[in-house]
C-alpha cells in the first residue's frame, strides 16, 4: 500500500476516542486529512480513489477501536463520509477553475486530455462509492454491519460532490461553446502543454483553496512527536 499522505495514525486515534457530540470536529478532520492525502498527488481518479480508501480505512480502524459505551459506529463513519465528500467538493472546484481558465485561453474541450477531464468529473461519484465499497470490503466484523447503510444511502441518495460535479461538466461544456461562438483567439499549443499537464495544475488550484484550512494541531496535519 502507497504511503499516506496524512496522518493516520492520528485520525484513527481522534475516532477512536471520538463522542456522539463530536460530530462537527470529526467532519472537519476527515475533510483535512482527506485534503492532504490529495495534495502532491496528481487529481486522476485513481489517486482520489486511492486518498479516499485510506481515509476511510483509518476511520474505519479508529471507529471499531472506540471503547466508549452508547457510540454508534454507523453514525461516526456517516460523520466521516461526509467530510470526504466535502473535500471532494473542493476537488471539484479545483477542477472547475482549471477548466474555466483553460478555455478562457483557447482551450478545446473536445482536446483528447480535457474531454477525459470532462469524463472523469462525471466519474467523482462512481469513484467515491468504489473507494468505499473498498474500505468496507477490509473491515470486517463488526464494521462490515456498520458500513453496509452508509454504503446503501450512497448508492441510493448520491453524494454533493458527485451532483456538483456532474454540474460542472455540464456548465464547463456550455462555456467551451460559448467560448467557440464568439471566436476567442489563443495560441492552441500554449493550450495544448497546459491540458496536457492538467491534472498537474488541478492539483495545484486545491492545494491553493486548501490553505485557508490549515491549522496547527489539526488530525489531519499533526506530525508525530518521533
Amino acid at each position: 500500500m502507497a504511503k499516506p499522505m496524512f496522518d493516520a495514525d492520528a485520525l484513527i486515534s481522534m475516532f477512536e476516542s471520538a463522542t456522539a457530540q463530536q460530530g462537527a470536529q470529526l467532519r472537519k478532520a476527515t475533510t483535512e486529512a482527506t485534503l492532504a492525502a490529495l495534495q502532491g498527488r496528481e487529481l486522476t481518479l485513481k489517486n482520489i480513489r486511492g486518498a479516499l480508501k485510506q481515509v476511510a480505512e483509518a476511520a474505519s480502524t479508529g471507529i471499531a477501536k472506540n471503547p466508549l459505551p452508547g457510540i454508534d459506529p454507523e453514525s461516526l463513519l456517516d460523520q466521516a463520509v461526509t467530510g470526504m465528500d466535502q473535500a471532494l467538493l473542493k476537488a471539484v472546484e479545483a477542477n472547475r477553475v482549471a477548466l474555466s481558465t483553460l478555455v478562457t485561453q483557447g482551450a478545446d474541450l473536445r482536446e483528447k486530455h480535457l474531454g477525459k477531464a470532462l469524463a472523469d468529473l462525471e466519474k467523482m461519484e462512481d469513484t467515491m462509492f468504489a473507494a468505499m465499497k473498498k474500505a468496507a470490503a477490509g473491515a470486517g466484523a463488526p464494521m462490515a454491519d456498520a458500513w453496509a447503510p452508509i454504503l446503501e444511502k450512497m448508492q441510493a441518495g448520491g453524494t454533493l460532490s458527485g451532483a456538483q460535479a456532474a454540474t460542472t461538466a455540464e456548465a464547463m461544456a456550455e462555456q467551451m461553446h460559448s467560448a467557440m461562438r464568439s471566436s476567442r483567439a489563443a495560441s492552441m499549443r500554449a493550450a495544448q502543454v497546459l491540458a496536457e499537464s492538467y491534472t498537474a495544475m488541478v492539483s495545484g488550484v486545491l492545494i491553493g483553496m486548501s490553505d485557508a484550512l490549515s491549522s496547527g494541531g489539526s488530525a489531519a496535519r499533526k506530525t508525530k512527536a518521533k
